[in-house]
């Protein structure tokens, strides 16, 4: 049994829509996928029926978008089975709200050099909760300034070193504040691919606060030295240990990351799917 857990679609950032995901999991030889749009569970309960009708089982989840504040960096964080996830729906509200009126304002901004329509951007952008920058870049390729999602154009727009920078900031919560809410729905909060934001020392201390209970490990963008180190981090201190592509179909930065490309063994689903049960009952029993 083995599967991919950290998968995106077009209700956040992603290319691909749901059926298709299910579908296209099912063909790669998963036997789970978890859906974890950002900063939404919008899709899930749609997904879940797709998983019957294809044989394939489907783990709730999202991917929140969050901050250290210390750091100033940004940190993802997984959360999956969420026993009462309508407790994250005024953290979703928000961060969409915020995101929403920073891609606004990127489309103005864009809109003034190149020209492109607000209208044409929405047609990527209408199933996503969110406007985020690809469905930008998607209107711009359209009409020809790039080939490419993360090429020059990309770079030119939205790399914050740029004197064209278009970039309007996403007012973000903390990781404490995202923590807290993730444990107040009941879910199982993991720490999301520690080499993209430089987080090994904040997973450290996450781990040993007992503020996340696991750690997504088999992630393209790891390094294979913070990979061990994850792993090391998980013995010491009992986290899980998830995998996940982050697939975002041609949406994905950098490198084509298929589905099925990162990966949770069946061992680690096992303890999982143990902790999701140990949730509910600790839940029922409250």
């Amino acid at each position: 049994m083995i599967g991919d857990l950290h998968c995106h679609t077009k209700l956040s950032d992603g290319s691909c829509g749901l059926e298709d995901l299910i579908y296209y999991g099912k063909r790669a030889g998963l036997d789970v996928i978890a859906v974890t749009d950002h900063d939404t569970m919008v899709g899930v309960s749609r997904a879940m029926v797709l998983g019957k009708r294809y044989g394939i089982d489907v783990i709730p989840g999202t991917e929140l978008s969050c901050r250290d504040p210390d750091t100033g960096r940004r940190v993802h964080l997984l959360c999956y089975f969420p026993q009462k996830p309508n407790r994250l729906d005024s953290l979703f509200y928000r961060i969409q709200n915020s995101r929403n009126r920073a891609g606004n304002l990127m489309i103005e901004r864009v809109m003034k050099q190149y020209p492109i329509t607000k209208e044409h951007v929405m047609r990527y952008a209408s199933s996503s909760k969110a406007i985020y920058k690809v469905h930008i870049m998607h209107a711009l390729m359209d009409l020809g300034y790039d080939t490419q999602i993360y090429g020059d154009l990309y770079t030119l727009l939205f790399d914050r070193r740029s004197p064209y920078n278009v970039v309007e900031p996403v007012d973000y919560p903390t990781v404490d504040e995202a923590l807290d809410y993730i444990r107040i729905a009941k879910g199982i909060p993991v720490l999301a691919h520690p080499s993209v934001y430089q987080s090994m020392e904040l997973l450290e201390k996450l781990a040993k606060e007992r503020k996340i209970m696991g750690v997504e490990i088999d992630h393209p963008k790891n390094t294979p030295e913070d990979k061990a180190k994850m792993r090391e981090m998980a013995k010491e201190y009992g986290l899980l240990v998830t995998g996940g592509t982050d697939f975002h179909g041609f949406y994905a930065s950098e490198h084509a990351n298929p589905l099925a490309t990162g990966l949770t063994m069946e061992e680690d689903l096992q303890k999982l799917y143990r902790a999701a049960e140990n949730q509910s009952k600790a839940g029922l029993s409250l």
